[in-house]
């Protein structure tokens, strides 16, 4: 990177790098050379976010269990016995190096308002502007089911979202994405730069290690949420953490260039995608970069705030069903609201202001009903202005036609345009849906 600008750069790491699989003992040879290259890239002026796993694992360790149990009360007590440990370790390691950290505990309970999602957001600004490394992990001590965000991978692109990084690196035991699992095929390939992720074909469907929660699989849906926010996305071997340096300095010298090209390709082929890739990976080689994965982030702002908030900070607590033609219309450039004409069904029970999944599914040619035996698409996250039942009172009415069917009227929209968000890219499903439902 060069010395005229500064990014923020938000690391993940995962249990499997902190702590060994089969005795649950810290790794502090590795711990220490992820602690040696964040200060480092700290010297550089770079602004450091770690998002660390390993809480239950040290506390598997503590207590000299084998294996993780099933009971989610026993788990949430090994998290609160190894949380502390392992911020511990972490800062002890920073102290070394004379650099300080913080500690910052999330569940998505913490972020299911807007200001509390800025609050959280505030306080990593904060404390990068004061210097310090924030380190983040989930609080399982509390987490539920309900309220976890599923994984670190994910916390880690929310975060990343959160604090408007430039870059979030992803420190696995391989070094980089294949088109199938290396240990199990070895002519699996190597995939090396993604401009568009509907262009992938890989196969992720094995697990991540025996004390993680993640795998390949979680990665990628982190490094699709990431980009969406505007964040280069980068999978590299934890093994090696020092490689972060190099490879962030070759990302530095190529990502506008990238980005522009990203830009154009809205819709990249399978062919495209296999010659891209392999022009990047002669170039790695060229320059003798250490090989990794790069998803290229979408141009910066493309969601904004309040958007990202309501794709990822939420967790949707049913859906509504609408038709393609609503869909175009709260979509386009001066979009709509969703009016309850566009509504053809609804999932779930949920009240007023909860949030739901907004999916795209065809109506019967004979009945103008919802046809079930048709797929649906997710598309987006919206907020409703009306609770489940309501909303399957006035699905299908026009808007004077509100107050005679639930006996009040609280607003013309099912959902406020200003409480809708969609991700960036159209995917194949939703595009092939959309043919079929003009024929």
């Amino acid at each position: 990177m060069t010395d005229q600008k500064k990014f923020t750069i938000v690391v993940k790491v995962g249990s499997s790098s902190i702590v060994d699989e089969v005795t649950h003992e810290p790794r502090i040879a590795n711990v220490s050379m992820i602690v040696e290259t964040l200060v480092a890239l700290r010297r550089q002026g770079h602004r450091i976010v770690l998002v660390s796993s390993g809480a239950i694992a040290i506390g598997l360790h503590r207590m000299g269990v084998d294996k993780k149990p099933k009971r989610l009360s026993a788990v949430q007590a090994l998290a609160a016995l190894g949380q502390g440990k392992l911020q511990s370790l972490w800062d002890s390691m920073f102290s070394y190096q004379n650099q300080k950290t913080a500690q910052i505990l999330l569940t998505r309970n913490d972020i299911t308002d807007f200001s509390q999602f800025r609050n959280a957001e505030n306080t990593l600004i904060e404390l990068l502007d004061m210097g310090v490394v924030p380190i983040v992990n989930e609080n399982d001590t509390v987490s539920t089911q309900e309220i976890k965000f599923g994984d670190n991978d994910t916390l880690s692109a929310i975060t990343a979202g959160m604090c408007n990084a430039d870059f979030l690196f992803l420190l696995t035991d391989v070094d980089c994405l294949y088109t199938e699992n290396p240990r199990l095929n070895p002519n699996a390939k190597p995939v090396v730069l993604v401009k568009n992720m509907n262009s992938l074909e890989v196969n992720t469907k094995s697990s991540g290690s025996s004390i993680g929660t993640g795998g390949m699989e979680t990665k990628l849906i982190a490094a699709d949420l990431a980009t969406n926010a505007g964040v280069t996305t980068v999978i590299c071997n934890s093994q090696r953490p020092h490689d972060m340096i190099r490879i962030a300095n070759y990302i530095c010298e190529m990502d506008a260039q990238l980005r522009e090209s990203a830009e154009i390709i809205s819709a990249e082929s399978h062919e495209q995608f296999q010659i891209t890739n392999e022009r990047e990976f002669s170039q790695l080689q060229h320059h003798k970069i250490p090989l990794h994965t790069r998803f290229i982030g979408q141009p910066r702002n493309a969601v904004r705030n309040k958007e990202f908030w309501l794709l990822h900070g939420l967790k949707p607590a049913g859906a509504l069903i609408i038709d393609p033609g609503c869909y175009e219309a709260i979509t386009r450039r001066n979009r709509a609201g969703l009016l309850p004409v566009g509504v053809i069904g609804v999932e779930g029970e949920f009240g007023q202001l909860e949030c739901v999944d907004i999916r795209v599914g065809i109506r019967d040619s004979a009945t103008g009903k919802w046809d079930r035996s048709k797929n649906t698409v997710s598309v987006g996250r919206g907020r409703c202005n009306y609770s489940s039942y309501e909303i399957d009172r006035i699905k299908g009415l026009h808007t004077h036609e509100i107050p005679s069917a639930i006996e009040y009227f609280d607003s013309e929209y099912v959902v406020h345009r200003h409480n809708l968000a969609f991700p960036l890219h159209k995917n194949s499903e939703l595009e092939l849906l959309m043919r079929q439902s003009s024929i």
